[in-house]
């Protein structure tokens, strides 16, 4: 039955492959054969996706002894030929000294109905096993995936995306360079927003925008940890490191003009300004820290809110070292420098920086 389809196999006739194999995939479309030959010419034509899932799926469902091992076989083949692509994309993606440069790769979140499919064309993609990629999609908010040479992270996103992956890709240098400015408070809002500002330096200042250049805003709750004495299942007092309260953010991004307009609930001054509110002590601050959101809401009223920080910190929080190359551009009182500070601001500038590419394409 399948002598011909063999003969055009070994001379390499796959137009003479495709024409055999066509009315045996109509009348006997279950016959393993059929299927193998079919995944073999797939393989033959560079359909290497295609291939792998024939294979795949034969492994599941069949019991012939010969037909497993030379199914084994034909994917064992086939997956070390993905790998060696992909270390060569890999290496021409790094051959040029700027794609050398540290950056990040972080997974966007992917819908469960679509998880299934994804994660098989993550785990191919990434050369790991189904199940492990499954785990490592996110279902809600982003997650930090890897860190390395930007020209991998951007050959292994643009094969994500490809693929049906949303995710972003960015070198330290790229997130480093978008400003970061303390907002003290908002002096005027219409026609054109205005507020009062300290630079990096802290260099006082106003800086006038439209609020339609505010592409998105982020929020994010930072924790403010304190030293306490406690005691232990014995009694025995101890010092412990808890969580004590939480400091409120709200970045507005400006894309356009590479900055991000930073507002924290205790540093904020809600006494001056269109939002000046008479009385604010401690005990209104979050009172008075909602009214403003809600200010900004109505001036801001189909801005994307970006919400998710916490999900996505606790992806990254461990990554000490390069959390340090990023200046969080946070002042809290702390005995100790925290690593909560600068993922909110890898967070605030990966969105800032997805949305200059959409700003881009258009």
């Amino acid at each position: 039955m399948f002598d011909d389809v063999i003969a055009a196999f070994e001379r390499q006739d796959y137009g003479a492959v495709a024409q055999l194999l066509q009315p045996l995939l109509q009348t006997s479309p279950d016959n393993p054969w059929v299927q193998f030959y079919a995944g073999r010419l797939y393989e033959e034509l560079g359909e290497l996706e295609a291939a792998q899932n024939v294979y795949r799926k034969l492994l599941k469902d069949v019991t012939n002894t010969k037909l497993l091992a030379r199914t084994r076989q034909s994917l064992h083949r086939l997956e070390t030929l993905i790998s060696e692509l992909g270390q060569r994309g890999i290496a021409q993606a790094t051959t040029q000294p700027h794609n050398n440069q540290l950056g990040v790769l972080v997974l966007e979140a992917i819908a469960s109905e679509s998880k299934t499919v994804a994660a098989q064309n993550f785990a191919q993609i990434m050369q790991i096993e189904p199940y492990a990629a499954r785990l490592q999609l996110p279902s809600r908010g982003w997650r930090f995936y890897k860190s390395g040479a930007i020209g991998e992270l951007k050959f292994l996103g643009q094969q994500l995306c490809a693929a049906g992956i949303p995710c972003i890709w960015a070198t330290l240098t790229e997130i480093n360079q978008i400003r970061v400015f303390q907002v003290s408070y908002i002096q005027y809002a219409e026609p054109q927003a205005t507020v009062i500002c300290q630079n990096e330096q802290g260099q006082r200042g106003a800086m006038t925008f439209n609020w339609s250049e505010v592409s998105d805003r982020t929020l994010g709750l930072l924790p403010i940890f304190e030293q306490v004495v406690d005691r232990d299942v014995r009694g025995k007092l101890q010092r412990k490191t808890k969580t004590q309260d939480y400091a409120h953010f709200c970045d507005l991004l400006l894309p356009s003009r590479g900055c991000i307009l930073r507002i924290h609930d205790h540093s904020y001054q809600y006494q001056e300004g269109v939002t000046k509110i008479d009385k604010c002590d401690r005990s209104t601050i979050r009172i008075s820290w909602n009214s403003l959101l809600d200010f900004l809401s109505l001036q801001l009223p189909s801005t994307p809110i970006w919400s998710d920080f916490s999900p996505f910190a606790e992806t990254i929080i461990d990554q000490i070292e390069l959390l340090k190359r990023i200046p969080s551009h946070i002042h809290l009182l702390r005995r100790t420098q925290s690593s909560w500070d600068s993922a909110f601001t890898l967070y605030s500038t990966l969105v800032s920086i997805k949305a200059a590419n959409k700003i881009e394409e258009k």
